[in-house]
């Protein structure tokens, strides 16, 4: 951590797009690169960040920061590689895994992840099979490929936060609804993590299991926050 070493915060703009300024002094990324927005309420999202911050700053305290020097360092030099990560997770996607038993999961699984299959059928084409099997199944590549086609069409900040709700989902299908506003964060959260909340309700309280969730309760509600900024 660092000691906080600036007064101001401002919005500026920058080649036709939006930067974060402290004390009138450009903000970088940790790649040294300008921290160049297209979208100026995210800028003012991130400049709040900055606002935020007490005597000493934060690094953990800025998902809005992290994203957009995420995308800028790590997703837009390697786009292509990120799209083909991030659609990969379709072919094993959470969704499509249920369990046969007990009952009671079982239905909860279906009740949650069902809907959501169907809409990216309606709304990309893309149908997904589901299975009971622990062994992987092969999903229909036209289905696969008009999914990596959304994801193409998103700009590379977008592209990141996806790229993170997938990861912090195990779904590709939970990202893109949270992306689409079909679903909030907190939905996001609970379906893609129903399993290991059955098992808190069965086994009793387990504080490494609880934590581990609430991290990604945490990773989902800001890529969700950032969804909504990212577009233009």
């Amino acid at each position: 951590m660092a000691k906080r070493f600036y007064k101001i915060v401002s919005v500026e703009e920058l080649d036709g797009g939006f930067t974060v300024a402290l004390d009138g002094r450009a903000v970088r990324t940790p790649a040294k690169q300008p921290l160049a927005m297209a979208v100026q309420g995210l800028a003012e999202a991130v400049a709040a960040e900055w606002r935020a911050q007490g005597g000493e700053i934060h690094p953990h305290s800025m998902p809005m920061m992290r994203f957009v020097s995420t995308a800028l360092d790590r997703v837009a030099p390697r786009r292509a590689e990120v799209i083909i990560e991030t659609v990969k997770f379709a072919e094993t996607d959470l969704l499509c895994y249920r369990a046969a038993e007990p009952p009671e999961l079982a239905r909860r699984q279906a009740a949650a992840w069902q809907p959501l299959l169907d809409w990216a059928e309606a709304h990309y084409g893309a149908g997904l099979d589901t299975t009971t099997e622990i062994q992987a199944i092969a999903q229909d590549e036209n289905a696969v490929l008009r999914l990596r086609a959304a994801l193409d069409a998103e700009n590379d900040l977008t592209l990141t936060g996806l790229h993170s709700a997938t990861a912090a989902s195990g779904s590709l299908i939970v990202a893109l609804a949270l992306l689409e506003r079909k679903i909030d964060a907190e939905q996001a959260w609970a379906a893609s993590h129903i399993d290991e909340r059955w098992q808190l309700e069965r086994w009793g309280e387990d504080a490494e299991l609880a934590e581990r969730l609430e991290g990604l309760r945490r990773e989902i509600s800001a890529a969700g926050e950032f969804l909504a900024l990212s577009r233009y």
